[in-house]
Parts: structure tokens; C-alpha cells; sequence
């Protein structure tokens, strides 16, 4: 994947067996610890079944151990759901606790984290105005990621 993509933005590093932010450490389990590392070392988001595949020699074996670690990842916001790609993805802000818009690119797949916290007061006044609470916003946006654009527009 080239720059503009996910790759440039994640780099491997050590295992994390705690994670600290907001002035709280998060103590990960095995499980929990092995699925960060997986998405840590991806360049690309993974389904639940891609993480599974990479962790069987690791004794992870079956789709609910993964489905586990997976919710309280994305409870702890050091993983988020892609929902259009029924994918996931190591949060780039670990322990952030804004809302989040993900720039999907058609053309290779890259995925960037962009944080609403400059839209989101606009966001939730438009739709008070509807006279809807918003507790939590999900945004995925399609399109190419500048690089694809330069490439298609040659």
C-alpha cells in the first residue's frame, strides 16, 4: 500500500500487555493483548475470521474468543469497527474519547482515522434541531485517497 493508505500511519511496535490513557491503565488479557498486536502489524483492516486465521498458532481457535477481545478492545477505543467493511482496525488516538470518521479509499483499500471533534458540535446541533440526542456518531466516507486521485486523474 502506498503512502496515502493505512500503512504510513501504523507502525509495529513492542507488545503492549497495558495500555495507559485518560489517566487509566487498561490491563489487556492474552487474548485481548495477541488481536492488538495483529491489527498493529496489518496494513489493512481485518475481518474477525482474517484476525482468527493469524491467530490459531497462538491458541486463539474459535470465532468468539475473537468476537470477545474484539468488544472490549473497541470498549477501551484502542480498536474500531469498520461497519461498511465488516472489518477492524487499530485506532491510530489510542484511548481518544471523540468521535471518529474513517476515509475509505475504493481504489487500494487504505483506511484514515480523521477525529469529528471539529464537526461534532455542529453535527449534534443539526440534529438537536430534529430533536435527536446524539450519543455516538459513526462516519465512513468513500471515495480515493489522494494518491489514487493523482493516479486516476493521469
Amino acid at each position: 500500500m502506498h503512502e496515502g493508505g493505512l500503512s504510513r500511519r501504523l507502525s509495529p511496535g513492542p507488545k503492549l500487555p497495558y495500555i495507559s490513557f485518560m489517566d487509566a491503565d487498561v490491563k489487556l488479557t492474552r487474548n485481548q493483548d495477541v488481536i492488538l498486536g495483529v491489527l498493529r502489524h496489518a496494513r489493512k483492516p481485518l475481518s474477525a475470521y482474517q484476525i482468527l486465521e493469524q491467530t490459531v498458532a497462538s491458541g486463539i481457535k474459535a470465532p468468539p474468543q475473537i468476537y470477545r477481545a474484539l468488544e472490549k478492545l473497541i470498549e477501551h477505543r484502542l480498536v474500531h469497527r469498520i461497519e461498511s467493511l465488516n472489518a477492524y482496525l487499530v485506532c491510530d488516538h489510542a484511548g481518544h474519547m471523540h468521535d471518529v470518521a474513517f476515509a475509505i479509499c475504493d481504489s487500494c483499500g487504505g483506511v484514515e482515522e480523521i477525529p469529528l471533534q471539529t464537526m461534532e458540535p455542529a453535527l449534534k446541533g443539526s440534529m438537536a434541531e430534529h430533536g435527536f440526542s446524539v450519543r455516538e456518531a459513526h462516519v465512513e466516507l468513500r471515495g480515493d485517497c489522494g494518491t489514487c486521485h493523482a493516479t486516476h486523474r493521469h
